[in-house]
């Protein structure tokens, strides 16, 4: 079998604050003498938001948030990911923090000097919760369009579900205005509802998760039809009790639907399972041949903002793993790093 490190990778659904490695963690809890946030397990989202809120409590300075920038450059490089779309809730720092831009601004640092250490590249998905207010909502998409040179790339609400996106309508209609690519979580917590308000209220252009669009065969006709892409996290629904095991995760009937699907952690830190380790999931638990996998490596190449240069060396990259032997090694072209302002 081929070496699922060495398959190009694009990863379009990741969130920074869940790839803070544990010792990193541990050093800023130490260094601001809070305690160290519990990796889990969690009785479902609201936990884990509690958790994701005492993350948060551990990035302050500037300095913190360019180091986890820059390790999650060197992991994921390491793990064979040449591409990424990483989501990061600026706003809600800043606000935290009472210096808007400067969260961002440090998190854009850490990628562009991990993106040229590591050859990586590497851009930016904002995103907000529903239930926080809306001005902080368009705070982000400006901050999005501002900088969109920089390497932001998109826009998204995030959180419960069940909370009505129409008090969003003026920011997503800026966003689109501006040319801010929309990403919105949806059909994870809540069901096929969820989907249609973000793909008819908030233009969504890939849906985060998706996995339950299946509950809905008009929707799922709509989205194939379209072939909207969904980010879909296996591991990640497993571990936050919204799926009931990974034998048991859809993966496999979206992809017989004839859906566009990519591979993609969400919250790594936790569950404690790379990119790499999805595609071995899929490999493992759902028979997918090399083949599959090469096709799921496509999907989110061809599902990415990046740039065309970008995805046709990721694509022509993730060919070469495929002609390769198994057991033999082949690597893809070199992508560049992110410009910086």
């Amino acid at each position: 079998m081929r070496d699922l490190v060495s398959l190009p990778k694009a990863h379009l659904h990741v969130h920074l604050e869940s790839t803070i490695r544990p010792a990193t963690l541990a050093a800023l809890a130490g260094s601001y003498g809070v305690p160290v946030p519990a990796p889990g397990p969690f009785a479902g989202f609201g936990p884990f938001a509690q958790h994701n809120a005492a993350v948060r409590d551990c990035l302050r300075s500037p300095v913190d948030f360019t180091r986890v920038a820059r390790e999650f450059c060197e992991d994921s490089a390491r793990d064979g990911v040449g591409y990424a779309e990483v989501t990061f809730t600026a706003a809600a720092h800043g606000a935290r923090l009472g210096m808007a831009q400067m969260p961002l601004v440090a998190v854009l640092d850490g990628l562009q000097a991990g993106a040229v250490e590591h050859g990586i590249e590497v851009r930016v998905v904002l995103d907000h919760s529903r239930r926080r207010p809306v001005e902080w909502a368009r705070s982000a998409v400006r901050m999005a369009a501002a900088y969109r040179d920089s390497g932001v790339v998109g826009f998204g609400v995030a959180g419960d579900e069940t909370a009505p996106l129409a008090p969003y309508v003026s920011v997503l209609a800026e966003a689109t205005e501006t040319g801010v690519h929309l990403v919105h979580h949806a059909g994870e917590t809540a069901g096929p509802a969820s989907v249609w308000e973000a793909v008819r209220l908030g233009r969504a252009e890939r849906i985060g998760h998706g996995f339950r669009v299946l509950e809905d065969p008009s929707l799922v006709a709509w989205l194939r039809d379209r072939q909207l892409p969904l980010e879909v996290c296996p591991s990640s629904n497993v571990a936050l009790g919204l799926v009931s095991s990974i034998a048991n995760h859809p993966l496999p009937r979206l992809r017989e639907a004839g859906l566009a699907v990519s591979l993609n952690t969400d919250i790594p830190a936790v569950t404690g399972r790379a990119l790499s380790d999805e595609y071995e999931t899929a490999r493992t638990t759902f028979g997918c041949s090399d083949s599959e996998l090469a096709e799921l490596a496509h999907a989110a190449v061809g599902a990415s903002f990046a740039p065309a240069g970008t995805t046709v060396r990721m694509h022509a990259g993730i060919e070469s793993w495929l002609a390769a032997q198994p057991g033999g090694a082949a690597s893809a072209a070199p992508v560049l790093p992110v410009a910086r302002k």
